[in-house]
């Protein structure tokens, strides 16, 4: 899952904080079923946030699992709470695929501090005339300095 931030005149700058703030790098959180973990820590302003899709990684780990299948849909929701909180309060969703499954998070509304983001992919495979659905959770921790 790639974390990338849309600055707020509209250009897009993959792997840049809104505001020219910075931010560490930290690659390779948590595990993979059909995506990687990349993210800044800091945000500012409005973030896009976005993930990658490898169906070739998909297709690999449902053989492993049994169910040889193709890809017929996805979806990713997304979420966040603030550090330490139970409940997740939803960001959006979004099936675009050729879009990377972008959602725009606009964060001047929070508070500044430590926080969570979940993306929760869903995709729907099909073998035959039988269909499952597998998903997958991603947790990266970020700070929200505006």
């Amino acid at each position: 899952m790639h974390f990338w931030l849309l600055p707020q005149e509209g250009v897009f700058y993959e792997f840049t904080n809104a505001n020219s703030l910075g931010g560490e790098y930290d690659n390779q959180l948590g595990s993979s079923l059909y995506c990687s973990f990349e993210t800044l820590r800091a945000f500012s302003g409005r973030v896009l946030l976005r993930e990658t899709f490898d169906e070739g990684l998909l297709k690999r780990e449902l053989e492993e699992l049994g169910f040889p299948g193709d890809p017929i849909r996805a979806t990713n929701p997304w979420y966040y709470r603030r550090r330490g909180m139970e409940t997740w309060i939803k960001i959006g969703e979004s099936s675009d695929r050729r879009e990377n499954f972008a959602v725009p998070w606009d964060t001047t509304k929070l508070e500044n501090g430590e926080y969570q983001v979940l993306g929760l992919m869903h995709v729907w495979v099909k073998s035959g005339d039988q269909e499952i659905i597998v998903a997958r959770r991603n947790i990266v921790e970020v700070v929200v300095q505006n």
